[in-house]
């Protein structure tokens, strides 16, 4: 990354550019979590425009934020926070985490003072602090009627994430610690755009708050303050790109190029 891109980097998150430490660490999550969605509308427009099946460079990705008020899912948000953190002068390195498969998903570790800590703006969820890597308690993120816990590590090191949904697990990661370079996910990144995988039948964008929420899950409008859950659902693709447009700013001409087929969506977190 160099000095121009971690400036408006930095100035797209409102976030000055040192020193490192915890408390611009959590300033950084803070703002990375409630300035930059979740979201695979731009996913979907790339490959559909441009036929892209990898990550957007730096600099669109950056674009994407600024003009579209786009993000990405954990490949793309989590890469490239890492890149910033990197370029920070942060101790971060990458790592793989399993979920249905070995290594489908991405997330930062980081270390700050004596302390190591998980970080991922890239799982749609309320992970507004880093999480202590390190901890010898289930460490809790609560919001609406999701809860996530973050179990202390296992005898390999291996930090474990479960999300319930009305107290039933729905999803969940363990994360394997060794340092990895994004190179080493160019296949599972490429097996993202198969037209069986996840977020190529399915639509979810996601911005967080303190204590508040807002998700496009499909055609459901799930909005989440403190503990209680207002949910509107949403008919066919003109009211869907509209809500799209409305709630989180993505021009609809955009999201109308981007959606997939409505009839067939699937639930990323069944």
């Amino acid at each position: 990354m160099t000095p121009a891109q971690r400036e408006k980097y930095t100035a797209l998150l409102g976030v000055g550019s040192g020193p490192p430490g915890l408390d611009h660490l959590r300033a950084l999550v803070r703002a990375h979590l409630t300035r930059v969605p979740f979201e695979n509308i731009s996913k979907l427009w790339y490959r559909a425009t441009l036929g892209l099946e990898g990550l957007p460079g730096i600099d669109r990705y950056l674009e994407g934020i600024a003009r579209y008020g786009f993000g990405g899912t954990c490949y793309a948000n989590n890469y490239y926070l890492y890149l910033l953190l990197l370029s920070l002068g942060y101790d971060a390195r990458l790592c793989g985490a399993d979920m249905s498969r070995p290594d489908v998903h991405i997330v930062v570790m980081v270390r700050a003072g004596e302390r190591e800590f998980i970080l991922d703006g890239g799982y749609a969820a309320p992970f507004l602090e880093p999480f202590p890597a390190g901890s010898a308690a289930e460490v809790t993120v609560s919001l609406g009627n999701e809860r996530y816990v973050l179990s202390p590590r296992d005898a390999r090191g291996r930090s474990r994430l479960a999300m319930y949904r009305d107290g039933l697990l729905k999803h969940g990661y363990a994360v394997n610690p060794a340092p990895r370079h994004i190179e080493e996910f160019r296949q599972v990144i490429a097996d993202s755009f198969l037209p069986s995988a996840t977020f190529m039948n399915a639509v979810v964008v996601a911005r967080f708050e303190e204590g508040r929420s807002l998700v496009l899950h499909n055609r459901t409008i799930i909005e989440t303050r403190g503990s209680l859950v207002r949910l509107t659902h949403l008919g066919g693709r003109e009211e869907v790109v509209g809500a799209i447009e409305r709630q989180f700013g993505i021009p609809s001409g955009i999201a109308s190029v981007a959606l997939p087929d409505l009839e067939r969506l699937s639930d990323p977190w069944g």
